[in-house]
């Protein structure tokens, strides 16, 4: 693989567009940002299965359910904040409830959309849709899983919602094999015995440059990507955290209702008792700045992430 800097959405765009003849009953539907999530990329491809909403989410998921329950597979896109947030109740009520084959792109999430602000900053959308029944929650790290995210999403009979991030991300890989992509099933990128770092989405090449840091410090790190946030590889979380004793979890998300209190659920259910610690955004608000300045700013990178694995090796 050769390493691609690309934004999820962008991947995400282009992979619709290259699945359309494989996918004959594939419909995408956007809210009026097409050039922004990339659904543009589908619609210049197959202008004919391609409907602009206009801005009103809140239909838009009311007709991808309806496409969804006359047989077709339906991927309804738009910021996270306004599919996860402003059509929560249509994704509850008129897809989740009646479990149909509706696909629920959210990009531009995180502090890393920048400039926008707090009003458009997702960090609740994983939360949010964790909690409905038999919702699937992705969350690919670069260029190379969001194309393979999309496919298997495709392939998987119920709801989805995937997370997506407007800045272009370095590909994590080009250096580590992705030979396949299951729902469900997270991806070990570096044995490690003092420490497990659990990351999703951009935070995975955060953790594994905090790997780097660690290790010269004497620290050996294992780092896991956790792609699908639900259904959580909650056997890989038991596992490592056996296996180092601590664990830290890394997202561009509220701390509060995502990957990391996913994983505490999933430790104590196995009655697998090791201290945690979770790098994300606390419980504020963002604000503007630019991407990475605010990624930075609100301490999600790899140097957060190889203090807060310091901190909780020390209470083993």
């Amino acid at each position: 693989m050769e390493p691609i800097k690309e934004a999820t959405r962008v991947s995400f765009g282009e992979t619709l567009a290259e699945l359309a003849a494989e996918y004959p009953d594939l419909v995408v539907l956007d809210a009026d940002l097409s050039k922004a999530t990339r659904t543009d990329i589908f619609a210049a491809a197959c202008p004919e299965r391609f409907v602009n909403c206009g801005i009103a989410e809140c239909n838009m998921l009311g007709v991808a359910a309806g496409l969804a329950a006359a047989g077709k597979i339906p991927v309804a896109a738009t910021f996270a904040m306004f599919s996860a947030g402003r059509a929560y109740e249509q994704i509850r009520n008129s897809v989740g409830y009646p479990h149909l084959n509706v696909k629920i792109a959210g990009t531009h999430a995180g502090v890393s959309v920048g400039e926008d602000g707090a009003t458009h900053q997702c960090l609740e959308d994983m939360a949010l849709m964790r909690t409905i029944p038999g919702m699937t929650v992705l969350c690919p790290a670069d260029h190379y899983e969001t194309k393979a995210a999309v496919r298997g999403m495709l392939e998987h009979e119920g709801p989805v919602y995937i997370r997506l991030g407007r800045l272009p991300v370095d590909s994590v890989y080009h250096a580590h094999s992705l030979e396949n992509f299951t729902i469900g099933k997270g991806n070990l990128l570096r044995e490690g015995t003092d420490v497990a770092l659990l990351a999703t989405g951009l935070e995975v090449p955060e953790a594994l440059a905090a790997a780097e840091l660690l290790a010269a410090q004497g620290v050996s790190a294992a780092v896991a990507d956790i792609h699908t946030i639900k259904p959580l590889d909650a056997e890989l979380v038991a596992e490592l955290a056996r296996k180092t004793g601590a664990v830290v979890t890394a997202e561009e998300h509220s701390a509060i209702g995502g990957l990391g209190d996913a994983v505490l659920a999933a430790l104590a259910d196995a009655d697998v008792r090791v201290p945690v610690e979770k790098v994300a955004v606390q419980d504020v608000y963002g604000h503007s700045g630019t991407g990475m300045g605010l990624v930075d700013e609100f301490g999600l990178r790899a140097k957060d992430i190889a203090a807060a694995a310091l901190r909780v090796a020390a209470r083993k």
